[in-house]
C-alpha cells in the first residue's frame, strides 16, 4: 500500500508532493537491540527524505536503559514521531507508556491498552502498603523500601516531565507509575493521554492530515493525504545484538565458553575448543553489559562453573561437582529478574543447563572411578617385576636396560653380563634385581 506524506511549516503548502512516511515495527520487549533499531531508523529517515516516522508498537515493557535511549532519540529527532499502539489487541505497557508519552503524536488502535508503568528492579519489590505495627508506631523504613521509593519517584518525575512537554495528562501519567494504572484506547482518548484512535496505519495517516506538531521550538503542519508508506528492516548489527543481548543466549554462550576452555585445559593443544570457548565467553560478557545483571547471581554462576571445572582436576567423586551444580542453579535463578520483560531466563533453561552440568560431573566421576581401578601403566611402580638385560656387570652391581631405560642395578648374588634380570625393588635410583627371567607361563593349562 502506497500513499504520500508531506510536512510543511504551519500555514504553508507542502514542499513536495511525494514525500515518505516510515513505519518502524516494534514488537516484543524493549531491549538494547530495539533501541539500536530505533536510533538507526530515526537517523536514516531524514537521509531517505522521509517526513514522518510511525513507531507501531506492541510491547509488554522492557529495560529502563533501552527505553531511555529510545526516548532521547525521539526528543532529538528532526522529524515528527508518532507512536501507534497497534494492531487490535496490542499493548504499550511499562516502557511502552513512557515512549508513547515522549512522542510528538500518541495514537492507539481500538482494543489496545497502555499503562502499568511501575518500574521493577532486581531484588527490590515495588512499594506497597506495609502491615500496621503493634502499638500504632510508624514502621521502620528498610533499605529495600528506600531504594524502591527512590526508583518510583525518579520514574514518576521522568514521565511527568514528558507529559508536561507534550501537554498530555500529567495526573494519570503519575498514577500509571505509582499505582500501575492502565487505560483502554477510548479511555486514553477521553483522558487526553493519547491524541488519536485509529484502526490502522492508513486510518492514522488520514486523521493526522493537517495536524500541527511542535518540533523543538518550531511548529509544523503534517500533510498525510494519500501518503506512501515505507518500512525499514534492522541492519546486521541490530540483528546480532538482538541475539547476543538475549539473556538465555548470553547464559548459554557463557556455558559453552566455560566448557570450551575446560576441555582445552584438560587436553592441551587441541586449540579449537579453547578458541571457540574464548569467543563465546567474550560474546556472553558483551551481552551481559546490556542486561540488568544481579552480580550476586553472576558470582554464584561463576563459582558453580569453577567448581564443576575443579572436579576434573581435583576428583572428589562428585562432592565438589554437586556443590558447583547447586551454585550454578542458584546463580541462574538470581542472575536476571524474570518479571522484567526481555530480561528473564526461564527456569526450564536453568534446569536444562544444570542437568547438562550434572552429566559432565557424572562423566568426570566415572572417568575417575575407572582410572582408579586400572592397573598402573607408568611410573616407578611399573618396574617391579619387569625383566631387563645386563649391559655391564661388576660383581654385585652393574647396569641393565629395563623397559627401554638404562638403570643402575644391584643384587645379592653375582651378576653376569648379557644375562636377564628381574626387578624386585626400587631403592632410590638403584633397581634391586635377581638374576634370571620369571618362569614361563604354562599355556597348556585349561586346554
Amino acid at each position: 500500500m502506497w500513499a504520500v506524506a508531506a510536512l510543511a511549516p504551519a500555514g504553508r503548502a507542502p514542499a513536495s508532493d511525494t514525500p515518505l512516511v516510515w513505519v518502524v515495527e516494534l514488537d516484543g520487549a524493549i531491549t538494547p537491540a530495539t533501541a539500536s533499531f530505533v536510533h538507526d531508523a530515526l537517523r536514516r529517515a531524514p537521509e531517505a527524505q522521509a517526513t514522518l516516522v510511525v513507531l507501531r508498537i506492541d510491547t509488554p515493557g522492557g529495560l529502563d536503559t533501552a527505553m531511555r535511549d529510545i526516548i532521547r532519540d525521539i526528543l532529538a529527532s528532526r522529524l515528527p514521531v508518532v507512536t501507534f499502539v497497534a494492531p487490535h489487541g496490542a499493548r504499550a505497557a511499562s516502557a511502552g507508556t513512557y515512549i508513547l508519552y515522549a512522542s510528538h503524536v500518541a495514537a492507539m488502535s481500538p482494543g489496545t491498552t497502555l499503562g502499568a508503568a511501575t518500574p521493577v528492579q532486581i531484588g527490590i519489590a515495588p512499594p506497597g502498603p506495609s502491615p500496621a505495627p503493634e502499638g500504632g508506631k510508624k514502621p521502620a523504613r528498610t533499605t529495600e523500601d528506600s531504594l524502591a521509593a527512590k526508583q518510583v519517584n525518579d520514574a514518576a518525575a521522568y514521565i511527568r516531565g514528558l507529559a508536561q512537554l507534550r501537554h498530555r495528562n500529567v495526573e494519570w501519567a503519575e498514577r500509571a507509575v505509582r499505582e500501575g494504572a492502565s487505560l483502554s484506547a477510548s479511555e486514553a482518548l477521553d483522558a487526553k493521554v493519547v491524541d488519536l484512535v485509529a484502526d490502522d496505519v492508513a486510518d492514522l495517516l488520514r486523521k493526522m492530515d493537517g495536524r500541527v506538531v511542535r518540533i523543538g521550538v518550531t511548529e509544523a503542519r503534517v500533510t498525510t493525504a494519500g501518503a506512501r508508506i515505507g518500512s525499514i528492516e534492522p541492519n546486521w548489527r541490530t540483528r546480532v545484538l538482538s541475539i547476543i543481548a538475549n539473556p538465555a543466549v548470553a547464559l548459554i554462550l557463557m556455558m559453552l565458553g566455560t566448557y570450551g576452555l575446560l576441555f582445552e585445559l584438560m587436553y592441551p593443544g587441541t586449540a579449537v575448543p579453547g578458541v571457540i570457548g574464548a569467543i563465546c565467553l567474550i560474546l556472553a560478557f558483551f551481552g551481559f553489559q546490556y542486561l540488568p545483571v544481579n552480580y550476586a547471581g553472576l558470582a554464584l554462576l561463576i563459582l558453580g562453573i569453577a567448581l564443576i571445572g575443579a572436579e576434573a582436576f581435583l576428583p572428589s567423586f562428585g562432592v565438589i561437582g554437586v556443590g558447583g551444580i547447586v551454585a550454578f542453579v542458584l546463580g541462574g535463578v538470581l542472575l536476571f529478574d524474570r518479571q522484567t520483560p526481555g530480561a528473564g531466563v526461564s527456569l526450564g533453561l536453568v534446569v536444562a543447563l544444570a542437568l547438562t552440568s550434572a552429566a559432565v560431573v557424572l562423566g568426570l566421576v566415572g572417568m575417575a572411578a575407572r582410572a582408579r581401578g586400572r592397573p598402573i601403566v607408568s611410573g616407578r611402580e611399573t618396574l617391579i617385576g619387569a625383566v631387563g638385560e645386563l649391559i655391564e656387570a661388576d660383581g654385585l652391581q652393574g647396569y641393565a636396560e629395563i623397559m627401554g631405560e638404562r638403570w643402575r642395578v644391584a643384587s645379592d648374588v653375582p651378576l653376569s653380563r648379557n644375562t636377564q634380570v628381574r626387578v624386585i625393588a626400587i631403592d632410590g635410583l638403584v633397581a634391586r634385581v635377581q638374576p634370571g627371567a620369571p618362569p614361563p607361563v604354562d599355556r597348556s593349562k585349561g586346554d
